[in-house]
C-alpha cells in the first residue's frame, strides 16, 4: 500500500493563504485610494485635459472658419445670380434693340413712299376724298415742306416746318373744307385709313353760314340738322422715305 500524506500536512498552505488574505484586507481599509485608483483617476484627468484642449484649438476655430465659409458663399451665390441678372437684362435689351430695327426698317419700306411719289399719291388722294363725300373746299389745301430735323436746310423754316418736324422729310398739309356733319366724320376717317401715311395734328369745327351743301355719293339731298353746313378746318403732315426728296412745291 501507498502512504497518504497526512491531514496535518495541508495546514501550514491554508494558513498561509488566510495570513496573506487577512493582510489584503487591512492594507485596503487602511487608504479610500490604492494606487492603481489614482493612476487610473490621474489617467482619465488627462484624457479630459485633452478633449477640452482638442475643442478650444481645433473644434471652435473650425467651426468659426466655416460659419465664415458659408457667409463668403452666401455673398458670392448673391454676386452669381446678380450676374445672371444682367446678363440676362443685357440679352432682352438687345433683342429688343433688333426688333425695334427690324420694325423701323419694315415701316420705312412699306409705309413710307418716296417724296416724289408721296406728295403726288397725297393730292389724289386729298381731292378724292373731298369729292367723294360732298365736301366744298373753302380755304386751301396748302402744302408746307417739312425738312428732315438735324438737316441744313431744316433752319430758318416757318412756324408749321419746324413744328411738325421729324426725322422724316414730309410735307405739312392745311385745308378748310364744309359739308354736312356726317359727311365730315365719313372724310376725316377716309383720310385715317388711307394708304398714304397720315397725321392728323390739329381739328377745328365751326358751323358754317352756307346751307347749300353737296350730298355725298350715294346719299339723298335733304334739309335738316344732319344736312346743316359745318365748316372743317384740318391741319395734318405727311411723311416720306429718308433719302428722298421730302419738300413739296410751296402752296397750292
Amino acid at each position: 500500500m501507498s502512504e497518504q500524506p497526512a491531514p496535518s500536512s495541508r495546514r501550514p498552505n491554508a494558513n498561509v493563504i488566510r495570513a496573506r488574505f487577512q493582510k489584503l484586507s487591512v492594507s485596503n481599509r487602511g487608504g479610500a485610494l490604492g494606487p492603481a485608483e489614482i493612476i487610473a483617476l490621474a489617467g482619465s484627468f488627462f484624457i479630459l485635459f485633452l478633449v477640452v484642449v482638442g475643442y478650444l484649438y481645433f473644434q471652435m476655430p473650425a467651426r468659426s472658419r466655416l460659419a465664415s465659409l458659408q457667409v463668403e458663399r452666401a455673398r458670392l451665390q448673391t454676386q452669381l445670380r446678380n450676374s445672371q441678372n444682367v446678363v440676362l437684362q443685357s440679352q432682352s435689351t438687345e433683342n429688343a434693340a433688333q426688333h425695334i430695327a427690324q420694325s423701323l426698317e419694315v415701316f420705312e419700306n412699306s409705309k413710307l413712299l418716296t417724296g416724289s411719289r408721296g406728295r403726288m399719291s397725297l393730292y389724289d388722294a386729298l381731292n378724292d376724298l373731298i369729292r367723294k363725300n360732298g365736301l366744298r373746299n373753302t380755304s386751301g389745301p396748302t402744302y408746307t415742306p417739312l425738312d428732315a430735323a438735324g438737316t441744313k436746310t431744316a433752319t430758318g423754316g416757318t412756324k408749321a416746318n419746324t413744328k411738325w418736324q421729324s426725322i422724316y422729310p414730309g410735307v405739312a398739309v392745311s385745308v378748310t373744307v364744309e359739308g354736312p356733319y356726317q359727311n365730315l366724320r365719313r372724310f376725316v376717317r377716309d383720310l385715317e385709313t388711307t394708304k398714304q401715311f397720315v397725321i392728323i395734328n390739329a381739328v377745328e369745327l365751326e358751323r358754317s353760314s352756307e346751307t347749300n351743301v353737296q350730298p355725298a355719293e350715294g346719299e339723298e339731298s335733304g334739309s335738316g340738322p344732319r344736312n346743316s353746313a359745318v365748316s372743317l378746318r384740318l391741319d395734318m403732315a405727311t411723311y416720306f422715305q429718308r433719302g428722298s426728296e421730302g419738300g413739296g412745291s410751296g402752296e397750292q
